[in-house]
């Protein structure tokens, strides 16, 4: 008899799922058995023929909207994914997240607050909803942040990116230490320079690829699929003995080739 699927019976919620990393993501959990709830911001279109594409695949999905920063819009996201997917969200990707360049004596207020709204606040809402639900009913569970290379390095005009994956970092050590006794596992994912579109410059322009990969002792850009393996595997239960730590999935960029 076959095995089950990795992630079977399971519910998965995605942030950022349309697009991406989140979108690869997507795939691979309902790939690996897992009913996955699809978040997205703007557009419907994107969210929805992915979920198309999942279901055609012979997996479940839903496609839910909010904006993550949004209090009340993740409350609604998460009641909506628990009754659509017959039970709580046991397994979260938080993946949403923006950037944009900005030397620090530039940087408006807004942008600073956009970037850590988004990208920490988010996960931490995110986070505070599946936990609460995973406590009542007494169900274990996986959260899994994707944070960054630059939860370590410094990149300059990205200050406030910067911030919000270190902050990341802290945030999945100390919850992970709070959620361990109630079966619920938290981990990070920090990826390199990936192959998506928050790197189109790096696509279109050659010379500028050429440099970043020069950085990265594999000597290519990764795939969003290399970070979704990754996911799925930290989220299931043969890495049900990790917890509160960040596997970087990177190419070796964290082993600063350059220095000398």
């Amino acid at each position: 008899m076959p095995d089950a699927p990795r992630h079977a019976g399971r519910r998965a919620l995605v942030t950022g799922g349309s697009t991406g990393i989140g979108r690869a993501t997507c795939l691979r959990l309902g790939a690996d058995g897992a009913a996955v709830a699809v978040n997205y911001i703007g557009p419907a279109d994107p969210a929805q023929q992915l979920v198309t594409e999942i279901e055609g695949a012979g997996g479940r999905a839903i496609a839910v909207a909010a904006d993550v920063s949004n209090e009340q819009q993740v409350q609604t996201m998460f009641a909506q994914a628990a009754e659509q997917l017959g039970g709580p969200v046991d397994l979260l990707v938080n993946n949403a997240g923006v950037e944009h360049p900005y030397e620090l004596v530039d940087m408006p207020l807004d942008e600073w607050n956009r970037v850590l709204s988004i990208n920490l606040t988010g996960s931490f809402l995110c986070t505070r909803e599946t936990a609460r639900a995973l406590r009542k009913h007494d169900s274990p569970g996986a959260i899994v942040n994707v944070s960054s290379v630059h939860e370590r390095i410094p990149w300059r005009m990205f200050s406030h990116y910067c911030a919000s994956k270190g902050g990341m970092r802290m945030f999945t050590e100390t919850v992970a230490y709070e959620l361990a006794p109630h079966g619920i596992r938290v981990l990070s994912v920090a990826p390199g320079a990936i192959l998506t579109p928050i790197n189109q410059n790096l696509i279109d322009n050659p010379k500028q690829r050429e440099a970043v990969e020069s950085e990265i002792p594999i000597g290519r850009l990764g795939k969003p699929e290399e970070i979704a393996a990754a996911i799925s595997w930290v989220a299931s239960a043969e890495a049900g003995y990790v917890t509160g730590t960040t596997l970087f999935v990177d190419g070796g960029m964290t082993l600063y080739p350059k220095f000398v």
